[in-house]
């Protein structure tokens, strides 16, 4: 189970850590250890069979010196204030890195999406949008799917802010969500933008390591869009697919599992432990397994203190939020296993949506190769200049992705100054 509370205080941790290391200046640091804005709302949903249910929301706004604020929004039972907080200071740092003219932030609804009707979601995700009222905007936060939030859910936050606004000004707002459906002016691409953001990275370090990519073993927490689409991508460059977990369970095949029959067994069935093509094992044994690459794709804190040792991988590749607690990267450190960051390698996401964002301002409709190839410039120009800071700082990638961010806002601050 995801602990939000462990979270925010290892990021909070992290970000002293580092400041301490490039001597930010301690104003900067004061600024940049709160978020500007934090919005609670409480708002009553009908249900299908008329009861009335009164669901909490978050969206924490962490800082906007470098644009609007831009972060997930998740529908999921462990939504908290302290989770949110904390991813959307994640989210901060991922625009500083990359160089994306965004703020960061974060929101959600606790709630289980699984046990509520499709028309129930669709009211949660409408009311929830009118609820936010002028918190949210184009110019001002633009929220994109994360965790159990779909295209749909995008359409209907888009609809609704829509509807609050007048007729006129309408068409010139549609920018205010990201990761939309391709015919309400969703970037294409945007599905596996995360992932292929991920695959670009992990190309980059067999790069440098002299490793071939076709000659690889990898295995994935997690088969939602990310995990399912990074399985493909992969799998298509020649690396074996050898174990997959997800909440059904894990399954194992050292032959290779092919993760687009996967892909398609977990769509008709809902779960992937049932897959015939592999067997069941045990988390334990998920975890012990010997691959090149591990790639956490699931939810927070899974590669802990009780975890991390089982690890039998030369990288791992974080393609979820904080995968790794400050405990589980130090054992990680110890047995000299390379980590890709999350802030740096799963940055995908924020890199199209801020496409998507773009083409909508511009009424423009660009093809994936060319949404493809701004991604690939991006990010590699992000994982060459975090790689410098390390070898220069003598410090792991991690350290030096929240420097460079860090440096990047030390920068903006110093030349804009504090008001008044």
């Amino acid at each position: 189970m995801s602990n939000h509370n462990s979270l925010y205080t290892d990021v909070q941790e992290c970000l002293h850590l580092s400041a301490d290391l490039m001597g930010l200046p301690p104003e900067i640091l004061k600024i940049l250890t709160r978020p500007t804005n934090e919005v609670i709302v409480n708002f009553p949903v009908k249900m299908d069979d008329g009861r009335i249910e009164l669901l909490t929301g978050y969206r924490v706004q962490h800082n906007s010196m470098m644009g609007p604020y831009f972060g997930g929004l998740r529908f999921h039972p462990w939504v908290e204030l302290d989770g949110m907080r904390a991813l959307a200071t994640m989210m901060t740092w991922k625009a500083a890195i990359t160089g994306i003219p965004f703020g960061g932030a974060y929101g959600g609804v606790k709630f289980n999406p699984s046990d509520y009707s499709f028309s129930e979601q669709e009211r949660i995700t409408r009311r929830f949008t009118y609820s936010l009222g002028s918190n949210i905007g184009p110019e001002y936060d633009i929220l994109t799917s994360d965790v159990n939030t779909s295209p749909q859910h995008m359409a209907w936050i888009l609809d609704t802010y829509l509807s609050t606004m007048p007729p006129a000004k309408r068409q010139a707002r549609t920018h205010v969500a990201t990761g939309k459906p391709i015919h309400l002016g969703g970037c294409i691409g945007h599905d596996k933008a995360a992932a292929q953001g991920l695959v670009y990275t992990i190309e980059a370090w067999a790069a440098d390591k002299g490793i071939d990519l076709s000659e690889v073993t990898f295995t994935v927490q997690g088969f939602g869009s990310v995990g399912a689409w990074v399985s493909i991508l992969l799998n298509r460059k020649g690396a074996r697919l050898v174990a997959v977990e997800d909440a059904s369970g894990p399954i194992h095949n050292p032959e290779g599992i092919d993760p687009e029959n996967l892909l398609s067994f977990d769509k008709e069935n809902g779960r992937i432990a049932d897959y015939p093509d592999a067997e069941r094992i045990e988390h334990h044994e998920f975890l012990s397994l010997q691959a090149d690459i591990f790639i956490p794709a699931a939810l927070e804190n899974q590669v802990t203190a009780r975890t991390a040792p089982m690890l039998n991988v030369k990288l791992v590749a974080e393609g979820a939020e904080y995968p790794c607690d400050r405990d589980g990267d130090r054992i990680l450190k110890q047995k000299k296993i390379d980590v890709l960051p999350d802030i740096l390698c799963n940055s995908g996401g924020l890199i199209v949506g801020y496409l998507e964002w773009l083409q909508n301002k511009r009424s423009e409709l660009w093809e994936l190769s060319e949404v493809d190839a701004k991604l690939k410039d991006i990010i590699l120009d992000a994982f060459q200049r975090v790689k410098s800071k390390a070898k220069e700082l003598d410090t792991d990638w991690r350290n030096a992705a929240r420097i460079e961010a860090l440096a990047r806002l030390q920068r903006i601050y110093e030349r804009r100054g504090i008001f008044p």
